[in-house]
């Protein structure tokens, strides 16, 4: 009896524990890892640009009156001192002679006033004039040399004036847009063209302040820009310019909004195939030695910081703030802090770990 009993008992923990609810197996997931390691690397750094004349000018009149003739067309390759418009110079010029003949007239007066001075001055010496005569022909001989001096001036000045009727390029380059006609009214803020100096083009770029820092940006800027080598200008078309440009200036302020600075680098144009207004691409081969770099995939953002799974000895997954600098390339980042030789990291499905999480690799 006691015999049948325990088959019972044992009968009825079977069938109670295949009835009971089956609890939900944890499949683990494997990650793939990355073991961190130092190397050199050189990625291109990509900036978009537009070109520029290093010496674009806006050609204005420097006085008013009327266009009578513009010796240039639009996209015209000139040099310096070239002839470009003409205005009116019938009342300049008869201002220049009024001018030179009042100056003559004045240097005339002043002619007489110093011999009647001299003549005065030698009387006086010998006691036949008073000193009041003396004084009174040597402040008219002053007066005279006055007088010579202000009509010099008013000559000069009509010469200048009759010379700004003739506009002259102040430097080699090519014409851009002429919204003027020949017999327009012009003024002193009349935009009549621009003259694009493209002996040499700059391309205006900026430059993530983190990038700069690599290559000790507490250095003086001149050996800085020594360090930088040689860029290349890409056209939209994907195509490469042929000459090789420099990086020639940085400018000393990082902007607070987007944490960047400027840069210009300047590209020789001697067969003037560069024009003012072309966009493109700035490329520098930026090349950094002894550096950690990891996949971009491996970096989790959250809010503000970078983090990144490293992979302790229990296999689990702990987050790790790092610090990355961002080289313009679609995969990989450098990491200035946070990571050390020899650490195990998530380079795979970081996004989707928790804290702690156990990683089979």
């Amino acid at each position: 009896m006691k015999k049948s009993l325990h088959c019972f008992i044992a009968l009825a923990t079977l069938l109670f524990a295949g009835c009971g609810p089956k609890v939900p197996q944890t499949t683990p997931t494997s990650y793939a890892t990355l073991t961190v390691a130092k190397s050199d690397i050189t990625v291109p750094l990509k900036y978009s640009a537009t070109l520029k004349g290093t010496n674009d000018v806006t050609i204005k009149p420097q006085i008013s009156g009327q266009l009578m003739e513009i010796h240039i067309t639009e996209g015209q390759q000139v040099k310096k001192g070239d002839v470009l418009f003409h205005i009116d110079d019938r009342d300049a010029k008869l201002e220049l002679e009024v001018a030179e003949a009042n100056l003559l007239s004045a240097e005339a007066a002043e002619s007489s006033a110093k011999l009647e001075y001299e003549s005065n001055k030698n009387l006086y010496e010998k006691g036949i004039v008073s000193k009041y005569v003396l004084v009174n022909a040597e402040n008219t001989y002053k007066q005279s040399q006055a007088s010579v001096a202000q009509f010099k001036a008013t000559a000069n000045r009509a010469r200048v004036n009759l010379g700004y009727c003739t506009i002259t390029s102040p430097v080699a380059g090519v014409i851009g847009s002429i919204p003027v006609f020949a017999g327009d009214q012009v003024n002193t803020g009349t935009y009549l063209t621009m003259v694009s100096g493209n002996a040499q083009m700059f391309a205006e770029f900026s430059v993530n302040e983190s990038v700069l820092a690599e290559r000790e940006t507490h250095e003086h800027v001149s050996n800085l820009l020594d360090k930088f080598p040689d860029v290349t200008f890409v056209f939209k078309n994907g195509s490469e310019y042929p000459i090789k440009g420099r990086i020639t200036s940085i400018t000393g302020m990082v902007d607070r909004t987007t944490g960047t600075l400027t840069c210009k680098a300047t590209f020789p144009n001697p067969d003037g195939g560069l024009y003012s207004g072309i966009q493109g691409t700035v490329v520098i081969p930026y090349s950094a030695n002894n550096v950690i770099v990891i996949p971009q995939n491996a970096v989790v953002r959250l809010q503000d910081k970078s983090l990144v799974y490293q992979v302790a000895a229990d296999s689990c997954a702990y987050s790790t703030i790092v610090q990355t600098v961002s080289f313009n390339s679609d995969r990989d980042l450098v990491v200035t802090d946070g990571l050390e030789v020899g650490d195990v990291i998530v380079v795979e499905g970081a996004n989707n770990l928790v804290e702690g999480q156990r990683v089979l690799f």
